[in-house]
């Protein structure tokens, strides 16, 4: 579970500003699970440059609780989360300061956006969050609101941990809950996995990835896999300690990422035959395959630019669809050219997709 936040304060001198707003969204990895949205009273006058930033004034916030009065329902929507804000740092601190300012120790352990995304998203002229939303087609309302600026951090979240190839933000997630939680009953873990089309992560106890699997119905592939009794299944099952999934909303993707995640994690229980690979060309040297995504309105992208595969992708193709350098900006670029190459050629041969467009 991930706390996603913004803060607006008062501004003023280090260590002694006051929020004046907060949103907080508790976000699983795939939806928003919980909300909590508050102007906040701070008790002391708003920097006259805050107001024209963010049009909270100190009007608006009279009759606005007290930080105390919000204090739990913030503790109850964080609990057993990573915070998540677009520079943490800042959003963290204030959030101490005021914990302490009432005698109480709050202390999570944090991601922040804007280095992941320095990570996971390179070349950017800017990673504030306004322009590098703008240049991603990440749709963005209330500009320097909390709960603007924090949905805009969701969608910027979920796009990384799509783009997250090697699972390093789920594995260190993993690492931190090991250190509070009981290990988990299999017939949890099952519980825990929806009836969905996708890949499923099986991690030990170092959130370390030790079974990548798939399926049409990845909660019934687990199912089987927890059931069987051969030896490489009980040393599965025996350091099973946490499943993460992926939906991939169609058949092709569910190759496409399960084949290159293999050789990315390189997971120690899965079997890799070694593949035969097309080595063909494709019919076009430049299109976009687009199917099912995995949400209503979402569709799924491959990009193919000179007979290789470029990347892949979600996104609702509002106006990128013509804009090429937008799309491969949101898309998750792909190492391994001829193994992606080998997978949609052979696919494309045997099925048909939801539309091509060449250009």
């Amino acid at each position: 579970m991930y706390a996603i936040l913004d803060i607006e304060t008062t501004g003023g001198k280090f260590n002694e500003e006051g929020i004046t707003e907060i949103a907080i969204y508790k976000f699983d990895g795939h939806d928003i699970v919980d909300q909590f949205i508050s102007l906040v009273n701070p008790e002391k006058t708003i920097q006259e440059f805050v107001v024209k930033l963010t049009g909270i004034n100190n009007k608006m916030l009279r009759n606005a609780p007290k930080f105390y009065e919000v204090a739990k329902r913030i503790i109850e929507i964080t609990s057993n989360c990573i915070l998540v804000a677009h520079n943490t740092a800042f959003d963290y601190r204030i959030l101490c300061t005021e914990f302490d300012r009432l005698g109480y120790e709050f202390n999570k352990n944090t991601l922040c956006t804007v280095e992941l995304s320095q990570k996971l998203i390179l070349d950017q002229p800017s990673y504030s969050l306004g322009k590098l939303t703008k240049s991603l087609g990440i749709p963005m309302s209330d500009r320097h609101r909390a709960s603007g600026d924090a949905l805009a951090t969701v969608q910027l979240f979920k796009l990384l941990l799509e783009k997250d190839i090697n699972k390093s933000i789920i594995q260190s997630s993993i690492k931190y809950f090991d250190r509070r939680q009981q290990k988990q009953k299999l017939l949890k873990l099952i519980d825990e996995i929806p009836s969905v089309e996708g890949l499923f992560y099986i991690h030990d106890t170092h959130g370390k990835v030790i079974y990548l699997g798939r399926g049409k119905n990845i909660k019934s592939e687990v199912n089987r896999l927890f059931l069987k009794v051969t030896k490489r299944a009980i040393k599965i099952q025996d350091r099973a300690q946490s499943i993460t999934f992926e939906k991939t909303g169609n058949e092709l993707f569910r190759r496409l990422k399960y084949y290159v995640e293999l050789e990315a994690l390189s997971p120690k229980f899965n079997f890799r035959k070694k593949r035969k690979m097309n080595s063909q060309n494709f019919n076009n040297d430049n299109f976009i395959i687009i199917d099912k995504g995995r949400e209503i309105e979402e569709h799924a992208i491959i990009l193919v630019e000179n007979n290789e595969v470029f990347g892949y992708g979600y996104t609702n193709l509002g106006y990128q669809e013509n804009k090429i350098d937008v799309l491969k900006s949101i898309l998750t670029p792909i190492d391994r050219k001829e193994l992606s190459k080998s997978v949609i050629k052979n696919y494309l041969n045997k099925n048909n997709v939801k539309k091509i467009i060449r250009f």
